[in-house]
C-alpha cells in the first residue's frame, strides 16, 4: 500500500497543497493519507477532488481579518478564527464548500492527527468522524497551542496533532503502508527553538501539553531521525524544499505564497518521477 503524509505548518503549508494539486493533476492516489495540522485540511480537499481550492484559502482568504489577526485573539482567544476556516468558508453553504460526498465516498483511508488536551497523546481520527457540515476535526488539528483554543467534544478537548506527533511516518507504516510520500513544507532540518516561557500561563490547564511543547524540537527532532532512517531503505520519499523561500507559518505575501505553491507542485512531480 502507498501511503501520503502532509505535516502542515501553517501558511508554508501552500508548499504542500501545490504538492497535491500535482497528484490530482496526474490522477495519482494513495490507499493511505495522514493529514497533520495544516495538513489535514489539505487532505481534506484533496480526497474532494478539489483541485486549487486549498491554493485559495492561503493566497486569498487569509488576508482577511477573519481568517487570522489579532483582532480575533482578542475577541476569541485564537489568532486562527477556525469556526470561520472550517465553518463559514467551508460548510455548504459557504463561500467555497468542501465536497463533502467525493470526500465521503473516496476509497483511501484518511487519519487526521489531534492530540488529546488531556493526556497529551495522539489521536488518530478516521474519515468518518468527520460529518457533513461538521468539520470539527479539521478544527482540532489545526488548533496550535497559544495562537488557538483547543477544540472540545463530548469525548475529549484536542489540540494540533503536530504538537504530539509531528510527522507520523511509524503511524502510516504501522497501517501497513510499505511506501510514504512525506511533505514537509520546510528543509527537514534540525529544529532549535526553545521554549518560551510565556506559554506556561495559556497551558496551565493542560500540563501534559505544555510539556510536549518543551520538548518539541527534541520530539520532531526524533522523528526527523526516524523519517531519514526510512528514506534510506527505500520506503519514504521525501517531497521538502532546499529552503524556506522566506515563507513561515503566518505570511501574506500573495508573490511569495504562489511561489512557494509552485515549488511544492515542481518538487512532487520530480519526487513522484524519481520513483518510476
Amino acid at each position: 500500500m502507498t501511503g501520503l503524509i502532509d505535516v502542515g505548518g501553517g501558511m508554508r503549508d501552500i508548499y504542500g497543497a501545490g504538492a497535491l494539486d500535482y497528484f490530482l493533476d496526474n490522477n495519482i492516489s494513495f490507499d493511505v493519507c495522514i493529514g497533520v495540522s495544516a495538513g489535514s485540511a489539505n487532505i481534506a480537499s484533496f480526497l474532494a477532488g478539489q483541485r486549487g481550492r486549498t491554493y485559495s484559502f492561503y493566497a486569498e482568504y487569509a488576508k482577511r481579518k477573519e481568517y487570522m489577526s489579532f483582532s480575533n485573539l482578542f475577541r476569541n482567544g485564537s489568532y486562527f478564527d477556525l469556526d470561520y476556516i472550517y465553518s463559514f468558508l467551508s460548510n455548504e453553504d459557504g463561500e467555497y464548500p468542501i465536497d463533502f460526498k467525493t470526500l465521503s465516498e473516496n476509497t483511501s483511508a484518511y487519519y487526521i492527527v489531534v492530540t488529546d488536551a488531556k493526556t497529551g497523546e495522539p489521536v488518530y481520527l478516521p474519515k468518518h468522524i468527520i460529518t457533513k457540515n461538521n468539520l470539527w476535526a479539521l478544527k482540532a488539528s489545526c488548533a496550535m497551542p497559544v495562537a488557538c483554543q483547543p477544540i472540545s467534544r463530548d469525548d475529549g478537548i484536542y489540540f494540533d496533532g503536530g504538537v504530539s506527533d509531528p510527522i507520523p511516518v511509524q503511524k502510516a507504516l504501522e497501517l501497513g503502508c510499505d511506501k510514504v510520500y512525506v511533505i514537509i513544507p520546510r528543509p527537514a532540518t534540525k529544529k532549535n527553538r526553545e521554549f518560551s516561557s510565556f506559554m506556561k500561563p495559556f497551558l496551565s490547564k493542560y500540563p501534559h501539553v505544555l510539556n510536549l511543547m518543551k520538548r518539541r524540537p527534541e520530539i520532531y527532532n526524533n522523528q526527523l531521525q526516524t523519517l531519514e532512517h526510512y528514506i534510506k531503505k527505500g520506503q519514504v520519499v521525501l517531497i521538502a524544499p532546499d529552503n524556506d523561500y522566506d515563507v513561515n507559518m503566518m505570511t501574506r505575501d500573495s508573490r511569495k505564497l504562489d511561489n512557494f505553491y509552485k515549488k511544492g507542485y515542481d518538487d512532487a512531480k520530480k519526487a513522484f518521477e524519481s520513483q518510476l
